[in-house]
């Protein structure tokens, strides 16, 4: 299709570096810098852009190419990296290419999908030039704090909608292949309270280390509950006790304890629910008396979804990065995204695609995505678009 002629790999390159080289490492909500690169090509490409501060120095992005007054397509994106870290070989947020490929904090996950994004709405706002309009609007929507807490995308979900979507395509790291649902995360903190005395006489006290093991011992058990019945898309749920802390001294019987847990979650499942039960259940043991108390809080949620596979936005995505040259696959997702936001808080179906892979290029040392990748994916996003928002032979 000659509308894929104009997508201009030299600008999706001058992009990611550009982003990568602002940097927004998170903890520490420094997204500012990115959003104001990603604004300023966005503009440069005639989108209609609007930023919309989610926390003080938080700024979400919002970029429309209006293209009809038909439902739309969104695309969903975040600002913010994980910490650089060490190791790596060269700086970071100095992004350099080699063999093909841009490296730097935040390339793969997903500057580097960001850029694609803008890419190939750029081609779509001239797609009428070739009689292939898309009917509605297209828009990228880019959230902070998707590696944290997600304050960006709650901030987006929480605000009146202006338009219909049909779909939302996440550009996470995907490999390009069409992932069509999603577990969510949640972290559940717990503190226990016992009693101190000294560990000559340790009846004398409560020990709020013992009530914990206890805790994670049902935490054990229900696991292995959760693996029983295992989801073919998604697995099942999954706990982890990622962090523990507690005692006083080694001669005092420990007068509190804290527990740092992650809960994967199934797209029907709700953390606070989930909590709710682990707390009936600890009072049911009996763990939570004769001097012991319990604290339960869930301190993050991230939702799940899953979108039919044979909904008309899985068979786009997956017929737009056939024709735009790699092969794919649809399948699902142990991680977890904003895209479970959109799909649960404002009902439009959602997939992740992408480029570059999540579990060998992001989140380490030396962080690259391949530029043959991002053209690839500019392509698919194009083809995903017009296909979508008006029928393509």
């Amino acid at each position: 299709m000659a509308v894929l002629d104009l997508i201009d790999e030299a600008a999706i390159v001058a992009l990611t570096s550009a982003l990568v080289e602002a940097p927004s490492e998170n903890p520490g909500g420094t997204e500012e810098a990115a959003v104001a690169v990603l604004e300023k090509a966005c503009r440069e490409q005639g989108l209609a852009v609007s930023i919309t501060e989610a926390a003080p120095g938080r700024p979400n992005l919002a970029a429309t190419l209006a293209a009809g007054p038909g439902p739309g397509l969104m695309f969903l994106g975040h600002s913010d990296v994980v910490p650089a870290g060490p190791n790596w070989t060269a700086d970071p947020y100095t992004a350099h290419i080699r063999d093909g490929r841009i490296y730097g904090r935040g390339s793969t996950d997903m500057k580097g999908g960001l850029a694609a994004v803008v890419a190939a709405m750029s081609a779509l706002s001239r797609a009428g030039e070739f009689g292939v309009a898309p009917t509605g609007p297209v828009r990228l929507v880019c959230t902070v704090d998707e590696e944290e807490h997600g304050t960006g995308v709650r901030d987006f979900v929480a605000r009146p909608r202006d338009h219909d979507f049909l779909g939302c395509i996440v550009a996470e790291p995907t490999d390009l292949q069409v992932v069509r649902g999603c577990r969510g995360a949640s972290y559940i903190e717990i503190d226990v309270t016992g009693r101190a005395a000294h560990s000559g006489r340790p009846a004398d006290g409560r020990s709020a280390i013992d009530a914990a093991a206890a805790i994670v011992d049902i935490i054990r058990v229900d696991g292995e509950h959760l693996a029983e019945n295992p989801d073919e898309l998604l697995g099942h749920g999954t706990w982890n006790v990622g962090t523990i802390s507690g005692g006083q001294g080694i001669s005092v019987v420990a007068p509190t304890c804290s527990l740092g847990i992650d809960r994967r979650l199934m797209p029907d499942e709700d953390p606070n629910v989930i909590a709710v039960e682990l707390r009936k259940t600890i009072g049911d043991r009996g763990i939570d008396t004769d001097g012991i108390s319990v604290d339960i809080r869930v301190t993050m949620e991230m939702p799940g979804f899953a979108t039919a596979a044979d909904h008309p936005l899985v068979t786009a995505a997956v017929e737009a990065v056939t024709h735009a040259g790699a092969a794919t696959s649809v399948g699902g997702w142990t991680a977890a995204c904003d895209g479970g936001f959109v799909s649960r808080d404002l009902g439009i179906p959602s997939i992740v695609l992408g480029p570059g892979n999540i579990n060998t290029d992001a989140h380490q040392p030396d962080e690259s995505v391949a530029i043959a990748d991002l053209v690839t994916a500019a392509r698919a996003y194009t083809l995903a678009a017009l296909r979508l928002l008006r029928h393509v032979d």
